[in-house]
């Protein structure tokens, strides 16, 4: 590795929008490292991806976390993308604490053990926010509220990061098309009604993320900090 190639952590990279964010950061020249939840997942990515490290992780594991994220060293990008939603099942209150504790807490244990490798870098985090950060979801109050709470710990966190010179910005996806989202890309009604609602009149894809990513771990967005940028097609002003 050379001193201009940027070393990018990626959390949930090993499928759907984490993978394609992988993928786009590799083609930039980047050395990837990516997590999955699983060893099959893990596997699956290092022979599937162009990166250079798939690891497992789950960021419910704080000792793993610090552990792995640590062990990594001087980071350039961190993006956080390990992430879980459970349709109609999240009003147990068991799985809802699950899904916080993944998505909401999870993030922070990532951001919290990278935070001096990206120090030694002036590096970046992006957080993966949702347009449930905007709108509640009556079917998934946990993932709703652990994308809400995403939002807010990228603007407290690009506050509390300033001083190491730490840029802290989420993504707010729309309607991707991923397995996560397969079951509505299948219903006919269902997705009807989500590309007749996004003015730019279709599904998007992990790509459609991936550059937005780019953009905020770039030199070009060095003054933008605390934002949560919407990925969407329109579907949030429609």
């Amino acid at each position: 590795m050379n001193n201009s190639t940027r070393r990018v952590l990626v959390t949930g990279g090993t499928s759907g929008i984490g993978a394609g964010i992988a993928r786009a950061f590799a083609a930039q020249g980047d050395q990837v490292i990516v997590t999955g939840v699983t060893a099959a997942e893990a596997e699956r990515a290092a022979a599937q991806l162009p990166v250079h490290q798939a690891l497992v992780l789950d960021v419910r594991d704080d000792l793993a976390v610090r552990q792995q994220v640590e062990g990594l060293g001087a980071l350039d990008v961190v993006v956080n993308c390990a992430g879980i939603i459970q349709r109609s099942v999240e009003h147990d209150p068991a799985v809802f604490a699950q899904t916080l504790d993944i998505n909401l807490t999870g993030t922070m244990r990532v951001c919290t053990a990278a935070r001096a490798g990206l120090k030694a870098r002036a590096g970046c985090i992006i957080n993966t926010a949702s347009m449930l950060s905007f709108f509640g979801g009556g079917l998934v109050p946990g993932y709703s509220a652990s994308k809400g709470g995403v939002a807010q710990l990228t603007k407290s966190l690009a506050i509390a990061y300033a001083a190491d010179a730490i840029r802290v910005n989420a993504v707010a996806p729309g309607w991707i098309a991923t397995p996560l989202t397969r079951s509505l890309q299948d219903d006919p009604e269902r997705s009807g009604a989500i590309v007749a609602r996004t003015p730019m009149g279709r599904w998007g894809t992990p790509a459609d993320v991936a550059g937005p990513v780019l953009f905020l771990a770039s030199a070009a967005a060095g003054f933008v900090t605390g934002v949560v940028l919407p990925v969407d097609g329109g579907y949030l002003i429609a």
